[in-house]
Formats: C-alpha cells, structure tokens, sequence
C-alpha cells in the first residue's frame, strides 16, 4: 500500500504539472487585451478563469487535512467578477501562488494520508477523493483557458499537443509502436 499511494501521489502531482504548464502554454498565447476578453455576456475571460482557480486553490488547498476546503474569507462569487484591480499581472500572482499552495499542500501528504477524511463545503472525502475533484475541477478550466487562447489566436496559434494531421509523424518520430507492452506474468 506504501508504494501505491506514493505511486499515486507522484501520479497526482505530474498530472497537476501538466494542467498548470497546458493553461501556462496557453496564456502565453494570448495578448493581454484578449486576457479579459469574453466570447459572450455571461461568458468567462481566461483573467476569470485564473481568478478563480487561484481563489479555489487557496482555499481548498490551504490547511488542506485540518479545515473544510471552503474557506470562511472565500469570496467565491468574487471571482467571477472582474474588477478594477485586477490587472495581468496580479492575476498571474494569484495563479502562480494558488499552484504553490497547492504542491505544498500534496508535498506534506504521505501515503498513510490517503484514506484520511476532509471536507469540502462540509461534504466528507478521502484525500485521494479530493485531489481526483480538485483535478477534475481544474483540467475543466484549463480546457476552457486553451479554447479561448487558441480561438483568440487564430491561425496564429502554436499546438500544445500534437497538432492536427501530424500524429504520424510525431508517432514515428517517438517509435513507440515497436515498443512491446509489459508481460503480465
């Protein structure tokens, strides 16, 4: 079980990596006029939507195994709006600061903490329940931060990924087809 749940710790924190540099690689993409910028009315703009992954990552991720994930002082609905204040920048220091506290968070927990309850919003889950909500959470906002880049960005966009009509190449290129899957015995 040791060696399982520090498996699935390492798994967590790599995934949560991946989020962060896929919305990274993303914003980088945008300009900042397009930052604010909305699709429609009650539509989201990435500067929202890193307002408020930074806002949940405080507050779920702070005290993580000690206090409910829904902090007293969060002003959830806050985050939707977009205020005077709020420039790129000091987004950009919230975003950077909710992902601090969250490796700080996963870099305290052990493998004996895996099944220990914590709340959100008073709700009881095991860690591993909280952290697989809290990817979830997050991978379905950098999907939106990426989709409003790359439509932001037009033909000018660079892929995160492999990009359209390149699989074979980059399949060949990295010649994992002659790699025979592990033996089960």
């Amino acid at each position: 079980m040791d060696a399982l749940g520090r498996h699935y710790l390492e798994h967590a924190v790599r995934e949560f990596r991946g989020l962060k540099a896929l919305a990274d690689g993303a914003m980088q993409q945008t300009a900042d006029a397009d930052f604010f910028r909305t699709l429609e009315s009650e539509g989201n703009s990435v500067a929202i939507t890193v307002k408020h992954i930074a806002g949940n990552q405080r507050s779920r991720w702070t005290d993580f195994l000690t206090t409910d994930g829904e902090k007293p002082d969060r002003n959830r609905d806050g985050e939707f709006e977009a205020l005077a204040p709020d420039t790129r920048t000091s987004l950009m220091e919230r975003w950077e600061d909710g992902w601090r506290i969250l490796f700080d968070a996963l870099a305290r927990l052990g493998p004996e903490d895996l099944l220990t309850k914590v709340y959100i919003r008073g709700e009881p889950h095991t860690v591993v329940q909280a952290i697989g909500r809290q990817m979830t959470h997050y991978g379905y906002h950098v999907g939106q931060i990426v989709q409003l880049a790359r439509t932001f960005r037009g033909a000018e966009w660079t892929s995160l990924s492999i990009p359209r009509n390149k699989s074979a190449g980059f399949d060949a290129q990295r010649d994992f087809k002659s790699t025979p899957p592990p033996s089960r015995t």
